[in-house]
């Protein structure tokens, strides 16, 4: 039986390690609170985190990190983004010469950095890329803890680690694809959020499924600028890390980045809506660096730049629909930004190719 450690024991690492558990493995989680690692150890719940889901015997939990990676074959990172660095810095001892894969399951970037996490983990750690992978996709915490079926994709630049966690990761209600695009998959992840948090926005405000759809579209696009330019393939973005997890997070109340833009949207102030949430959206975190990368890309995001001024206080929520694009007036191509051929193209060129495999029999990426 593989031996898998769990380190944070919120919605998302709970979920998480059922999943492992469910799937044939013995799970510990590591939870800070002794408490709450008490809770799961011996009553089989997250009542906090996961109401009403009873958790499987192979789960286990301490509140110790050294008991929690003694002997683990695989180790599943479920920390907020912002302190995923600092936490590591415990870990690092306790896997040094250790060549067992590390999976991020986080999806937000660094903000004093704007590294991805990977690359935080990378780094922390000091530990070769190729044992580092990620798990993405529609993945809302608390449909998948009550086994509704889904799916995620996990990806590495190592086809034989994506393949290891894949296959753990794996039970009757959760399937996991692979892809090698880790750019992709992680920004699909981070990305997302911030559609999510403008939808979230309009939906406080009040206006209805047209604004909200175009919000989701020019989103995409938005989303597939920006990772091309970073150097993902697009069809990674038209996958489930990309358009999967943006439908899931953009349209349902479970998900934190859409709590956190209807609050903004019913009109509190960032500081109130920070304190609100009980868990952290990583939307919210992920603006400011998100943005500095897209201008030192020379990628335009109007939707996130609105964004961002709702969370500054300088526009006021009703405002963020009718500037969808931009403030500019002159008419432009629906594929791009700004009406001329760029990664926008290659988004398009990618769905017109998948079409082709499809018309000619062929098997598409669309899934990884």
């Amino acid at each position: 039986m593989t031996r898998v450690a769990v380190l944070g024991a919120g919605s998302w690492g709970t979920t998480f390690g059922k999943i492992l558990a469910d799937g044939g493995a013995n799970v510990v989680m590591w939870a800070r609170r002794p408490e709450l690692a008490n809770e799961i150890h011996t009553g089989k719940r997250n009542t906090k985190y996961l109401p009403g889901i009873n958790l499987p015997r192979t789960m286990t939990a301490t509140s110790h990190l050294a008991e929690a990676l003694e002997g683990a074959d695989q180790v599943y990172l479920s920390i907020p983004s912002q302190s995923l660095r600092e936490n590591l810095a415990s870990v690092r001892p306790l896997l040094e010469g250790s060549s067992v894969p590390v999976v991020s399951l986080m999806k937000g970037v660094e903000k004093r950095t704007g590294l991805r996490m990977s690359q935080v983990i990378e780094q922390a750690l000091g530990c070769d890329p190729a044992r580092i992978a990620v798990a993405s996709g529609p993945n809302l915490a608390l449909e998948i803890a009550q086994e509704q079926p889904t799916a995620a994709v996990i990806s590495s630049i190592s086809p034989e680690t994506a393949e290891v966690v894949a296959r753990a990761a794996r039970n009757r209600y959760f399937r996991s694809f692979v892809n090698t695009d880790v750019i992709g998959t992680e920004f699909g992840g981070v990305l997302k959020n911030l559609i999510a948090v403008a939808i979230g926005i309009v939906d406080g405000v009040g206006y209805g499924e047209n604004t909200k759809a175009s919000i989701i579209t020019r989103g995409l696009v938005e989303m597939t600028d920006f990772a091309v330019a970073q150097g993902a393939q697009p069809e990674t973005l038209q996958g489930l890390a990309g358009l999967g997890d943006l439908i899931a997070t953009c349209q349902s109340p479970l998900s934190r980045n859409n709590t956190a833009g209807r609050l903004l949207g019913q009109g509190y102030k960032f500081q109130d809506v920070v304190a609100q949430m009980q868990q952290t959206a990583e939307g919210l975190a992920s603006v400011a660096p998100i943005l500095q990368l897209a201008k030192a890309s020379g990628v335009q995001m109007p939707i996130v730049e609105q964004v961002k001024r709702v969370l500054d206080g300088t526009m006021n929520p009703r405002e963020i629909a009718p500037h969808l694009t931009t403030d500019d007036d002159t008419p432009q191509g629906e594929r791009t930004q700004n009406g001329q051929a760029g990664s926008g193209g290659a988004l398009w060129r990618s769905l017109q190719r998948a079409f082709d495999q499809l018309r000619h029999g062929g098997r598409g990426s669309g899934l990884a």
